[in-house]
């Protein structure tokens, strides 16, 4: 399972990387334009960080071994506070809400979105990055060797645990059916349809590998063939 050390170490790595290349670019919020953003869950605030260069950030992350391992380049507002600090902030706050890989170790995922619509302003995007059930029983299957933690998935067992706790897995649809009164849907995408895959990580620290596997990604993860099967979906919604 790893630590918290390990995860950090990893997301430097190529194919840690290259999750939020591919969450920017699917992202393309315009540096022309200085918004504010929140960033829930931030982690080691890599996202908070990379949008600090042309934007005013808050980075909202409770865990103290994750934010004493932040990335810090630019200028971000680091809150140590979790869902409580939502209920400080004034309504339409933000241009922008990011959650990402947070709402499945939350319990009450309704909740939060309802904050989530309050604090954003009319017009504003909620960017939600989740686990997918079916790149799960891929990722176990392939790259894991273990069918029988990808079976347990397609039984709908889809509990499993993580260096942060129980992680329950969940579909889109209750995502958009929780959302449909506030917001609007506007985009739909896979995250690690193919590079999670190869489990040659030598290869992938070459520019060879690298430039035609993020075009591919890219290229792919907008196919509703492979975002069925990415390892992550990256939801974009709108408020009304």
């Amino acid at each position: 399972m790893g630590t918290i050390k390990d995860y950090r170490n990893m997301v430097e790595q190529p194919w840690g990387r290259m999750f939020y290349d591919l969450v920017f670019r699917q992202l393309n919020i315009s540096n022309d334009k200085r918004v504010k953003i929140l960033d829930f869950g931030a982690g080691f605030c890599l996202t908070s960080n990379y949008y600090a260069k042309y934007h005013d950030v808050t980075a909202l992350e409770p865990n103290s071994e994750m934010y004493s391992l932040r990335i810090k380049d630019y200028d971000y507002k680091l809150v140590t506070q979790g869902i409580e600090y939502l209920q400080e902030i004034s309504e339409n706050t933000y241009d922008y809400v990011l959650c990402h890989n947070v709402l499945e170790y939350v319990e009450n995922v309704d909740d939060i979105l309802n904050k989530f619509g309050r604090v954003l302003k009319p017009g504003g995007r909620l960017s939600i990055v989740k686990h997918n059930e079916l790149g799960k029983v891929l990722a176990y299957a392939v790259l894991n060797d273990n069918p029988q933690a990808a079976l347990d998935i397609l039984n709908d067992n889809n509990a499993e645990g993580s260096i942060f706790g129980n992680r329950n897995l969940y579909n889109n649809d209750d995502l958009v059916k929780s959302l449909a009164n506030t917001m609007e849907l506007r985009g739909i995408y896979g995250i690690r349809s193919l590079f999670g895959l190869s489990s040659n990580n030598d290869i992938k620290f070459s520019d060879k590998w690298n430039g035609p596997m993020l075009e591919l990604e890219i290229k792919a993860n907008s196919m509703d063939e492979f975002r069925k099967i990415a390892f992550y979906n990256h939801l974009i919604f709108e408020k009304k």
